[in-house]
């Protein structure tokens, strides 16, 4: 990956990071994603704690299909954990990617398992 793409991507992250904090009654859902996995998380920024994280590599829940799928699965994951935990509304946090693709589904996942962002 070149480093403009690279340097282009942590800019927008933190742009979208002034703005966007999470809180224990509303977290922050953080979205990185690899070229081969996707990974999600609730961070509670007022403490600086992870609540939950969930991703297509964690063990015991290896998630097969083509990659769009697998992120949707994950927000789905993370979404009845969310709500298991009794978090029902978060702020999205899409981490300088564009909300499409993976992102995208992974975020419609999640509001299907129920989560209001």
């Amino acid at each position: 990956m070149s480093t403009v793409k690279v340097l282009r991507r942590e800019s927008i992250r933190k742009r979208i990071r002034k703005v966007v904090k999470g809180t224990a009654q509303r977290p922050r859902l953080a979205v990185f994603r690899s070229n081969k996995q996707i990974y999600a998380q609730l961070i509670d920024d007022l403490s600086g704690k992870t609540i939950l994280a969930a991703s297509s590599s964690d063990k015991g829940t290896e998630i097969k299909g083509p990659k769009i799928e697998q992120a949707k699965s994950v927000g789905k994951l993370l979404a009845e954990k969310a709500v298991a935990a009794g978090v029902t509304e978060v702020v999205f946090d899409r981490g300088g990617y564009l909300y499409h693709g993976r992102v995208k589904s992974l975020a419609d996942g999640a509001r299907e398992g129920g989560l209001k962002f």
